[in-house]
């Protein structure tokens, strides 16, 4: 039984930052799978923050992000961070860890989700 389970959110003000993480049990280290994160502002599309495939280099970071979030990845503990840095209002979203089979952009792609955790920016 897979479980996703996201931590580190919380109210910060603008420029600051933030680390989440997303803790994976359940899933076989040797499959090789991919967490992505996502997020959603109320009344807005669920939107891409970054993906990696677990236990290699391979990440993408969302374009709204780019250059601001850093995903990092402890293959040991199965966990995915997040570091956010330079916080806009616009961040404002709650936050969701995903992981699946494939390094994709798309949510269908992606087969248990956490229950996420919220961030706000002011």
């Amino acid at each position: 039984h897979v479980q996703l389970v996201e931590s580190g959110g919380g109210s910060v003000q603008a420029g600051g930052s933030l680390r989440l993480s997303c803790v994976v049990s359940g899933y076989a280290y040797s499959d090789g799978y991919c967490l992505g994160w996502f997020r959603q502002a109320p009344g807005k599309e669920r939107e891409e923050v970054a993906v990696a495939y677990i236990n290699t280099r391979s990440a993408k970071h969302g374009d709204s992000v780019k250059g601001r979030f850093t995903i990092t990845q402890d293959n040991a503990k199965n966990t995915l961070y997040p570091q956010m840095n330079s916080l806009k209002p616009e961040d404002t979203a709650m936050y969701y860890c995903a992981a699946g089979p494939v390094m994709s952009w798309a949510t269908y792609d992606y087969n248990y989700w956490g229950q996420g955790t919220q961030v706000t920016v002011s």
